[in-house]
């Protein structure tokens, strides 16, 4: 892609993440000359992507104008999968979520990706009439990479399913896939607490638990994408076995069917309840049901020390939905966590995030409008695609109001 290209979706994407700004401003945080910046503004507002908004307040010289996004401009489709649902979003070019959906889904169906293409067919079909630019798609589990979209997960009994492909062949349009926390790091490093640090952990609890690794801005996927599956780092000799066929894995403890195991075992709840019984339990402070979260906490306190040993990240930041019960996690998480630290490191901040049910989904987005920030070319053809349809106007209002790429549109 020419270098001016880049440039203009560059420009798109930090006023999605950043909000308005001065030609200035944008010149100096891409570090492109004012007259480049000035010619590249011109014409993203001659395509009716960007627009001049209010003046920015005078310190003395000329008042500069701001300059923003076009919400109209373009969309992104983001999608979870579950075992047994699937949660999708529509966000505009700002990150702004434009609608949500959730329906029913069998992941181990043999028919699973012939009902995953008419789900998003289906959502897709009832968008804004506005350029769609790709396909988010986060997973629990290994993604060979972003581009190609092979999915290997214990958790939906996928092996070698061909997600990437079979969606963009069928779909006919720009499809990332990748593991879901890898999705909520690159969300937050466009959106979040990530647009502060370079290098910093995104840890999930909630059905399971897992691990993003940013490290100097960049996600780690590891070898096979696998890297950040802290879920099955074992932490005890003996235990259920796991998904992935191990023992004493930590996700089996502090996971929700660890959690609602050890709390029937226990007789905090009974024998037939779930989660929400456990969670009722603790909120009206019944001791047993706090215990339960607090020795969950406990584990994975002591889990995430030794991954800052390893990895020095400058913040944890703690989602899933799971937060929800952070205050019962904590009486068990913050003083096994800062003592298994360094004395150095035991100021570290760890951030705990409010969450909603699309976040993951949202997160999923994020693949498609990252690709501006996709220095490391993670997301392939697939990336270049979604950057075509960004910075071509024509193309993509062509392409977009129906949801369906012309022929070639995705390869």
């Amino acid at each position: 892609m020419a270098r001016s290209d880049v440039n203009r979706s560059a420009i798109l994407a930090h006023l999605g993440a950043h909000g308005p700004a001065s030609r200035a401003e944008l010149a100096r945080a891409l570090a492109v000359s004012p007259a480049l910046m000035t010619q590249l503004t011109k014409d993203l507002i001659a395509d009716g992507l960007i627009s001049e908004r209010e003046q920015q307040a005078s310190q003395g010289g000329r008042p500069a104008r701001m300059l923003g996004l076009v919400a109209e401009a373009g969309r992104a489709v983001g999608v979870k999968v579950a075992a047994d649902h699937v949660a999708f979003v529509e966000v505009g070019i700002d990150g702004g979520v434009v609608r949500t959906a959730s329906e029913p889904f069998e992941a181990a169906s043999t028919t699973m990706l012939t009902e995953l293409v008419g789900l998003l067919r289906r959502f897709i079909d009832g968008g804004a009439d506005t350029p769609l630019l790709g396909i988010g798609v986060g997973v629990p589990g290994e993604v060979d990479a972003q581009a190609s979209g092979v999915v290997n997960s214990t958790q939906l009994g996928w092996r070698n399913a061909p997600i990437g492909d079979t969606l963009r062949r069928e779909l006919r349009m720009p499809v990332l896939v990748e593991n879901n926390v890898n999705a909520l790091a690159m969300a937050e490093r466009l959106y979040g607490l990530g647009q502060r640090h370079r290098s910093f952990l995104v840890v999930t609890i909630g059905t399971g638990v897992g691990a993003a690794i940013v490290i100097d801005g960049l996600v780690v996927r590891g070898t096979s994408g696998g890297a950040g599956e802290i879920g099955h780092i074992p932490v005890r000799e003996t235990g259920p076995v796991c998904s992935c066929g191990g023992i004493g894995c930590l996700e089996t403890f502090v996971g929700e069917a660890g959690l609602v195991r050890t709390a029937r075992e226990r007789g905090v709840i009974g024998a037939s309840a779930g989660i929400a019984a456990l969670r009722s339990a603790a909120a009206s402070g019944d001791a047993a049901a706090v215990a339960v979260f607090e020795e969950a906490g406990h584990l994975l306190g002591r889990t995430l020390a030794g991954l800052v040993h390893a990895l020095d990240p400058e913040i944890i930041i703690v989602l899933g939905e799971g937060t929800a019960d952070w205050e019962h996690w904590s009486f068990g998480f913050e003083p096994a966590f800062r003592a298994a630290l360094m004395a150095s490191r035991r100021g570290l901040p760890v951030a705990v995030e409010s969450w909603q049910d699309d976040s993951w989904a949202q997160g999923a987005a994020t693949l498609v409008l990252a690709t501006p920030f996709d220095a490391e070319g993670l997301a392939g053809e697939q990336g270049d695609l979604v950057r075509q349809r960004l910075v071509t106007q024509a193309g993509v209002a062509g392409d977009g109001a129906s949801g369906s790429a012309s022929p070639g549109g995705a390869r």
